[in-house]
């Protein structure tokens, strides 16, 4: 249990948060916009920086060295400090000792955007209400006493709240709350609190990643532990975000990473990850594309993994899922499925089609250059496994099988007669017939039908996707391609889900050292860049948003995988006396 304790990160790469909190401490304030001081930043309606954090001495704002642990993030100038601890409801501790803070809001009021600042005739707390977010801030002191500017002002002018001042010792208490809320009582000093939080973190790690993890397991765990978030608004379930920077959303098919993440140690999570897009499926079985804190949007779907992922988390789970949950997942997947092949293909063809790149997940893959409605090969292999499970699950449950049996034979059919070139497969055009001339990666996704593959394709398959792997993993688009870039989303960087579904298909399919190199440098660019939500395919530099929860999920994954793989074969039962 000493991996967690050592721990620290750097509050401009991870927001400081805590499991079940929808706000956070961070410098990163906006869509790719990090900041030098540190924001109160909440996800509720949105992503907003709430208020500014400005360590204050004699009166002064000064630098401060910062350190963010999982229970506690300070500022320090020589003794003098400021810490912040999660309280165990929506609200943040602050103590000082020799060090003020400043909680500095934005200087204009209009009546559409700012934050209106008042003291509360009753209980003395300081509310600042922001049209933002749509929410109330309450600071309610514990010890000393607050200077108040801006109190009731409207219009242009300085809004903060200042502890410290004269008093080498104040603690104050931040919460997010609605129209009204019951005072704040403390269940605990402030050490108390940050036991707590240091004792529940290191009991998740401990499950996720192992007791005696590295850093970089460790690291991961607190992405996704900071990532996660307790049911409100749209959000029915507890869920993993894909980051509480401004990637803080659940997306319909990055939420399966998290998913196979959670399973071994914690199945009904799963299983709520698993199922959270599900409880937003439309009549026609479409799921969202992504569901957050205050908004469900339905213009674009996302690829049909959810059968590949609900095998991943049967095999990885420690129990069983009973009956009544297995009828749940088969009548969603049911919906889902019929979905692509009742809505989405064209009259008279066998092969579903993507209506744009953001269906597929792959948002600008060079395969969708000439036009977003195409028939590809990793969408007919996705529903393939996905009709295969829905017939496994119908058939544990007692029902018919022969509609899942008879559609997955088709379109196995349909997937080889019409995509594949004998040493490829193409994604066509819907409009025009022809091949897309692509080198995208996504081309080469059939893999993921592992042991359904035949024996020579699976070998193309292999050798394609040899093409692509670079010193941190297999790159998007080959670093030879003339539509390569480093920085190309989908156009060049290394990403987690593709890794994820490639290494299990080579593995799958018999190719299981390829898929070893696979997992051993998407883990190497992790434990070198941290957990970003992709990789320059040449240099292994972190891309865009720098705390993703689907990376981590994939690294643990894979790193969990590999340990289970290294341990000494079991020993035969006649051996040890076991029958």
């Amino acid at each position: 249990m000493g991996a967690e304790h050592a721990f620290s990160f750097d509050i401009a790469e991870i927001p400081f948060s805590r499991r079940g909190a929808w706000m956070d401490l961070s410098r990163v304030v906006g869509l790719h916009r990090t900041v030098d001081d540190i924001h109160l930043v909440t996800h509720t309606g949105g992503m907003h920086a709430v208020f500014r954090l400005l360590p204050v001495l004699d009166g002064s704002v000064v630098g401060a060295e910062v350190r963010a642990t999982p229970s506690v993030l300070s500022w320090s100038v020589g003794e003098r400090t400021v810490q912040a601890a999660f309280e165990d409801g929506q609200g943040v501790r602050f103590r000082g000792d020799g060090l003020g803070l400043r909680f500095e809001a934005g200087d204009e009021l209009t009546p559409f955007t700012g934050g209106y600042l008042f003291t509360d005739p009753v209980d003395g707390s300081v509310t600042l209400t922001s049209y933002e977010s749509g929410r109330r801030y309450r600071l309610t002191t514990l010890t000393g006493s607050p200077t108040v500017v801006g109190d009731q002002r409207l219009g242009r002018g300085d809004r903060f709240v200042e502890f410290g001042g004269d008093q080498d010792e104040w603690e104050a208490v931040l919460e997010e709350i609605g129209t009204a809320a019951a005072p704040f009582v403390a269940t605990g000093t402030f050490a108390v609190l940050a036991r707590r939080r240091e004792a529940e973190f290191a009991e998740y790690s401990g499950r996720m990643a192992g007791w005696e993890a590295g850093a970089a397991a460790v690291k991961a765990a607190y992405v996704m532990w900071s990532a996660t978030v307790s049911p409100a608004g749209f959000v029915g379930r507890e869920a993993v975000l894909m980051s509480k920077h401004w990637m803080d959303k659940v997306w319909s098919w990055d939420h399966c990473f998290n998913a196979i993440a959670l399973a071994p140690a914690d199945p009904d999570a799963a299983l709520d990850q698993f199922l959270l897009p599900f409880d937003h499926q439309d009549p026609s079985g479409a799921l969202p594309d992504s569901v957050t804190h205050s908004e469900v949007l339905y213009n674009f779907v996302k690829p049909p993994i959810h059968g590949w992922a609900f095998a991943q988390l049967r095999e990885r789970s420690p129990r069983a899922f009973t009956e009544e949950e297995r009828r749940v997942v088969h009548d969603r997947l049911a919906a889902w499925t019929r979905f692509w092949l009742d809505h989405r293909r064209r009259p008279g063809h066998r092969l579903p089609y993507y209506q744009h790149g953001n269906d597929s997940g792959w948002d600008n893959s060079t395969a969708f250059d000439r036009g977003g409605v195409v028939e590809a090969p990793d969408l007919a292999a996705f529903l393939i496994l996905q009709l295969r499970e829905l017939s496994l699950l119908a058939e544990s449950l007692g029902l018919p099988t022969e509609e899942w049996e008879t559609a997955r034979h088709d379109l196995t059919d349909a997937l080889f007669d019409e995509l594949w070139t004998g040493d490829g497969f193409v994604a066509r055009s819907v409009r025009t017939g022809e091949a897309v001339p692509s080198r995208s990666l996504l081309t080469t996704l059939p893999i993921v039908l592992g042991e359904l593959l035949p024996g020579d394709v699976a070998e193309a398959l292999a050798r394609r996707i040899e093409g692509h792997l670079t010193e941190w993993g297999p790159a998007t688009e080959p670093v030879d391609s003339p539509e390569y870039e480093d920085d190309g989303y989908w156009r060049g960087p290394v990403w987690a889900p593709s890794t994820a579904l490639m290494e299990d298909g080579l593995r799958r399919s018999g190719h299981g050292a390829l898929a070893d190199r696979v997992s051993e440098r998407f883990r190497a660019v992790c434990e070198r860049s941290g957990f970003a939500e992709n990789f320059d395919a040449r240099t292994g530099a972190g891309l865009r948003d720098r705390a993703y929860s689907w990376t981590a999920s994939v690294y643990l994954a894979l790193a969990a995988d590999a340990g289970r793989r290294a341990e000494p074969a079991a020993a035969p039962a006649a051996l040890t006396g076991e029958r």
